[in-house]
């Protein structure tokens, strides 16, 4: 499955295109929600987006938010550093919110799984 992946941190995005790729996706990586919509805009063909809520210029909550209103209907995963439950509670249209932490390759994996098992077109 081809990933957009969305952090502005150097080491997270270099540690989620690892675990991704590891697990045989093919990703591509853009430091803000700025270019992640420029990426999209430009033809990506992205089956998932893997984003981090924290980023300067355009919030992961506030990239997903772009997209539904653009009727982008694709997979969404928000990583935090925070609790998840707040970002799931605020927006309930997540398909997934997992911490940011050293249990990133186990719980991403888990979570991916579980978005494929609810849209069966991935």
């Amino acid at each position: 499955m081809r990933i957009l992946v969305v952090d502005d941190d150097p080491v997270a995005g270099e540690m989620s295109l690892a675990v991704l790729e590891g697990l045989g996706h093919e990703v591509e990586w853009v430091e803000n929600g700025l270019d992640a919509l420029r990426a999209l805009d430009t033809g990506g063909e992205f089956a998932m987006i893997i984003s981090d809520m924290n980023m300067p210029l355009l919030s992961g909550i506030d990239l997903f938010r772009e997209l539904r209103e653009r009727g982008d209907d694709r997979p969404f995963i928000l990583l935090t550093g925070d609790d998840p439950e707040g970002p799931l509670a605020k927006e309930p249209r997540l398909d997934g919110c997992i911490t940011k932490d050293f249990t990133l390759e186990e719980s991403l994996s888990r979570v991916i799984d579980e978005v494929r098992a609810r849209r069966r077109e991935l």
